[in-house]
């Protein structure tokens, strides 16, 4: 039940605060850690294998460790503690606020909606249509729905799951997990580029935490679409999508919306539908909001079973 209650403090936080401000987010403190191996390297694998077994392993043994102490004062302290570093651990409102916001300005300031979408996509907006941007905002919500979310929820559930079978108290590992999963998907955002090869081993790591994230983010889409088959529908779509895992819930979410989602000349995802237009890109959020809410709702249920 404390485990259960550290997933609703978390849930709690989302709804009422969204994301504390850069400068106050532990996330961009880390991220400054990171900004120091990005640079040139006379081994740059490996200094950058080193970088991520060793960060993300830093940060889980901080935060368990501070649930841990806390758990032997007071429970409830390491209740809030746990639910607080799985909140930072974690994004939704902000998500979604700022891909409504792309999306109305895509059909009445495009120059803005161009600006806002490098809060959401890393490729260059200047010369893409009102109809590509939607498209792009869409894709952008529906993958860090497992980015940003799901991934740390699972890691959550996965790491006290793991904890209670070895005799471990299950808050302390499960708040480790989560902020493990969240350092790594972390580096792999800062450092994850070709053109880094100090990155490379961060990249592939992100790839494999990923894997179950991104498939359950894929069927918590359809499921609040609606739209059970969307999964199977997407599969046949994927092989030009380069991330083996953000595919999945892109292309569900094209399916499930009946939309083409397109970064020109990379992927198109049910490429016989059209671009979204406004009211579909905006209800194509809704959607991930509430997969978001599902999440939560399952990781409640699934610490009570389980721990």
């Amino acid at each position: 039940m404390l485990s259960a209650l550290a997933v609703a403090v978390a849930g709690g936080l989302e709804l009422a605060i969204g994301e504390p401000p850069t400068r106050l987010h532990p996330v961009a403190w880390f991220g400054r850690l990171v900004g120091a191996v990005d640079r040139e390297w006379d081994h740059p694998l490996a200094v950058g294998a080193l970088a991520a077994a060793l960060l993300p392993l830093g940060v889980a043994v901080v935060v368990g460790g501070s649930v841990a102490l806390a758990a032997t004062r007071e429970p409830l302290a390491a209740v809030a503690l746990a639910g607080l570093a799985l909140f930072l651990t974690t994004s939704l409102r902000s998500l979604l606020s700022t891909a409504r916001g792309v999306i109305a300005d895509s059909d009445a300031d495009l120059p803005a909606a161009r600006d806002g979408l490098l809060a959401l996509a890393g490729r260059d907006a200047s010369a893409l249509s009102p109809g590509e941007i939607r498209s792009a905002a869409v894709e952008s919500t529906s993958e860090n729905l497992a980015d940003g979310l799901v991934a740390s929820l699972a890691a959550f559930v996965l790491g006290g799951l793991v904890a209670t079978g070895v005799g471990l108290s299950a808050l302390p590992v499960a708040a480790g997990a989560a902020a493990w999963v969240k350092a790594v998907n972390t580096m792999d955002s800062m450092l994850g580029y070709r053109s880094k090869r100090v990155g490379t081993p961060a990249a592939r790591l992100d790839d494999a935490v990923m894997w179950l994230p991104a498939r359950l983010s894929a069927l918590l889409l359809a499921l609040a679409c609606g739209s059970p088959q969307s999964v199977a529908r997407a599969r046949s779509w994927l092989d030009g999508v380069p991330s083996p895992n953000s595919g999945w819930p892109m292309g569900t979410a094209a399916a499930a919306m009946d939309v083409r989602l397109e970064k020109p000349g990379v992927y198109v995802l049910n490429p016989a539908g059209g671009l979204p237009d406004v009211a579909t890109a905006q209800r194509s959020v809704t959607r991930v909001g509430v997969a978001g809410v599902l999440a939560y709702f399952l990781t409640g249920l699934g610490v009570v079973a389980w721990f």
